[in-house]
């Protein structure tokens, strides 16, 4: 069995101004890199293996917290979001035409147009998960942390989320082969000495 701590990468421009940013690859704004400068992987995750997304707002983010460079997995991109990338969730949301819904609307198979649904996310996410042989930081996406934290708390993206995504925070979780399951409650990462 081994041990997942999910980190969702720090903000970005397009975070701050409520764009849905999928695979399009935005950088760390100033102000998280020095945010998360400050701040490092408690004690018991420091020799954890260390992975990423290979964009570079989570590839940076962990190099950032950890003080190395971590392991890139294509099966952590972020979930594909097609033609509302880059458009703000709330203009979509506002016409009913775009078919955009609240995540709690979505079940498993609901897909934006040109993208992917939590379901592809899953499906691309386990051959990953069945090769960690040791436990392991995952620097990632709010989406690949809620298709993740879904499957271990037995959520099918319908009616309120079981958790709430906070950033700076480790959401742990055990993989024992085949079964995801959540640990304990997320842990804050620690300032840095």
């Amino acid at each position: 069995m081994v041990r997942i701590a999910l980190l969702r990468h720090g903000h970005t421009a397009w975070n701050r101004a409520g764009r849905i940013q999928g695979r399009s690859d935005i950088p760390l704004d100033d102000a998280a890199r020095a945010e998360l400068a400050a701040l490092c992987l408690p004690a018991g995750w420091k020799n954890a293996d260390l992975w990423s997304s290979p964009l570079a707002r989570a590839r940076d983010t962990a190099e950032i917290v950890a003080r190395r460079r971590p392991k890139t997995a294509a099966a952590l991109t972020e979930m594909n979001w097609g033609d509302w990338e880059g458009q703000r969730g709330l203009d979509l949301l506002a016409d009913p035409e775009t078919g955009f819904r609240h995540i709690e609307q979505w079940g498993w198979n609901y897909r934006p147009p040109g993208g992917e649904s939590p379901a592809e996310v899953d499906a691309r996410l386990r051959p990953w998960l069945a090769s960690l042989d040791r436990d392991a930081v995952v620097v990632c996406h709010i989406g690949i942390m809620r298709v993740m934290l879904a499957r271990a708390l037995g959520w099918d993206f319908t009616g309120p989320a079981p958790f709430r995504i906070k950033r700076n925070r480790l959401f742990l979780l055990t993989f024992d082969g085949s079964t995801l399951r959540p640990e304990t409650e997320p842990m804050r990462l620690e300032r840095r000495a």
